[in-house]
């Protein structure tokens, strides 16, 4: 049975009235699950040594002093922290490395969890981002055994953070498919790692789902077989849906399901079955609900 790590610690983090980051989001999440059959686990905080594989002490100790005891604190145009919030990434963290050490003997888990991971680079929070939540899986799953690890990033905004913590680890392929040109700029194809282990791949505005799976069938998927990880780490964003406000995608649930059945079949060729992934981007709320519950699905076939 796929797992479901979430925590109702994670809607303490309250961005500012009109954030598309917001609770609602895992609202929807919650609601969408919530007649399927899963293995509904309550996380605990990231172990510091977790976090410091991917972030400096210096760096923790600057989003500890900046977190307010009220209101919220600004950190860049798009990315703030309520009281509640620095709590809520921990909480993140932890729940991705737990996932990762639950399907340790094979099996499936989906992290439910906020805010996002995979803008936050090694010193800088970034687009919603405090943590790097799953790079911390990934170097915590190198660090538990795991030989080769891939993380694969279907996001529509290209997964700098991720990159970025990730950059100099030769045992994990790093893959991001991403509109272009769209914030934040980066994860151009000349983009590929200090041991050419990070695959960019971009799509056009208004791409649809066939442009999506033709990229995944000729290029990923080819490169996922090739590096064969013993563990397969999906930064799940749905905000290239059609119907989402921040980007101009025009993929629909059938293409979420459909690219999660090939990332699971790739992990049962080569991992054990063993996949873990956590929740990214998607602000169109009837759309991510929609979204997340084929992705659930299609983990648990």
């Amino acid at each position: 049975m796929t797992l479901l790590f979430t925590h109702p610690d994670a809607d303490a983090h309250e961005n500012p009235p009109g954030h598309p980051e917001q609770v609602a989001r895992l609202h929807a999440v919650r609601r969408a699950l919530e007649d399927v059959a899963l293995d509904r686990r309550t996380p605990e905080p990231a172990a510091p040594e977790a976090v410091l594989r991917c972030h400096p002490q210096a760096y923790l100790d600057a989003l500890e002093a900046a977190s307010p005891t009220e209101g919220w604190a600004q950190l860049d145009a798009d990315t703030s922290m309520a009281p509640g919030s620095l709590g809520a990434a921990w909480l993140a963290a932890g729940a991705a490395c737990e996932a990762v050490d639950a399907v340790a003997e094979g099996g499936r888990a989906f992290v439910a969890m906020r805010p996002p991971g995979h803008h936050a680079e090694t010193a800088r929070p970034m687009g919603f981002c405090l943590l790097g939540t799953v790079a911390i899986a990934a170097r915590h799953a190198l660090a538990s055994g795991c030989e080769r690890v891939a993380v694969v990033d279907f996001d529509v905004h290209h997964g700098n953070g991720t990159q970025d913590l990730l950059r100099d680890e030769a045992r994990a392929l790093f893959v991001s498919t991403h509109q272009s040109p769209l914030w934040p700029g980066t994860g151009d194809p000349s983009e590929t790692g200090a041991h050419g282990q990070v695959m960019n791949r971009t799509l056009p505005p208004f791409s649809d789902g066939a442009a999506f799976r033709r990229l995944m069938e000729r290029e990923v998927l080819p490169a996922l077989d090739a590096h064969a990880p013993d563990l397969v780490l999906i930064s799940a964003g749905f905000d290239a849906h059609r119907d989402d406000p921040l980007a101009q995608l025009e993929w629909d649930e059938a293409d979420f399901r459909w690219a999660t059945e090939r990332l699971v079949e790739v992990a049962e060729t080569h991992a054990g079955g063993r996949v873990v992934s956590s929740l990214e981007g998607g602000y169109d709320l009837a759309a991510l609900g929609r979204s997340v519950r084929a992705h659930v699905e299609a983990l648990g076939s």
